[in-house]
């Protein structure tokens, strides 16, 4: 499934400024959904390395309109994830229409968004992160990065099933440019059988990410859309079921051919 990146922010590293409008906004999500997105990822904080905080108010202000525009003139059905790691954002964009809660920080920068998951009954996706946005890539370190890495995932997934999630509407993502060196990156991306094996559904999200521009001598972001394809078709291979992109045709077209072969390599 493809998860279309709507940013309402003005300082995302790929494409902040472009969609605050809700005009503009509508326009990007009709054409993410008219190229095969599945589901639409709204955030209103940028979490490019260094970003600062963006308070509980403002991000409410910049998600809920859009997230009302999509309910009330494009799309009744198409599901929707707020992504955001505060329960009170998260609680306002899903009474808008939202349907899932996407959290970067796995409940560690607000508890309080699990019981918002079991009062709403709606999927929960958490994802593993070393540090903050703000200092996240200043030192990151592990000694054994896929070990770790799925580690602090089942110990996130403990604690919201403690809370009250049902462990079937948990889905995990390895967090791919948070908190990672270069190196920490590719050896996830070589081990994400290990995480699909938790039994748990996995988020990828690699779309445009740096490391790629590192191995491809690409500085512009945007040039990176075949390169973000490459892991999708990666992904489908080893088990991902959700892949967070920019791009949604492109990848659309990579997530299409690698399940067309994966599904022959089953018979």
């Amino acid at each position: 499934m493809i998860m279309g990146i709507l940013n309402v922010t003005p300082d995302s590293f790929s494409d902040g400024g472009r969609f605050n409008g809700v005009a503009e906004a509508l326009e990007q999500c009709r054409k993410m959904i008219e190229q095969g997105a599945d589901i639409i990822d709204i955030g209103g904080e940028s979490t490019r390395p260094g970003a600062d905080p963006v308070s509980e108010e403002e991000q409410i202000r910049r998600v809920v309109p859009i997230i009302d525009a999509i309910r009330l003139q494009l799309n009744e059905t198409i599901p929707i994830s707020i992504d955001t790691t505060l329960h009170r954002v998260a609680a306002a964009a899903l009474d808008a229409g939202a349907t899932l809660i996407n959290d970067i920080s796995a409940g560690f920068d607000d508890e309080l968004i699990f019981d918002v998951a079991v009062q709403k009954q709606v999927p929960l996706i958490l994802m593993h992160r070393q540090g903050t946005p703000k200092t996240m890539q200043e030192s990151p370190l592990y000694l054994s990065v896929v070990r770790e890495v799925l580690d602090g995932l089942m110990q996130r997934v403990e604690v919201a099933i403690s809370r009250g999630v049902d462990k079937r509407q948990l889905v995990i993502d390895p967090g791919i440019g948070f908190g990672k060196r270069k190196q920490d990156n590719i050896d996830l991306l070589a081990h994400l059988d290990q995480f699909v094996a938790t039994g748990y559904p996995v988020l990828l999200g690699t779309s445009r990410k740096r490391f790629m521009g590192s191995i491809c001598d690409v500085n512009n972001p945007e040039e990176l859309v075949t390169a973000t394809a490459v892991t999708t078709a990666l992904g489908v291979m080893n088990g991902v079921k959700y892949f967070r992109v920019h791009d949604v045709k492109e990848n659309k077209q990579a997530l299409d051919v690698a399940w067309a072969i994966y599904g022959s390599r089953q018979i």
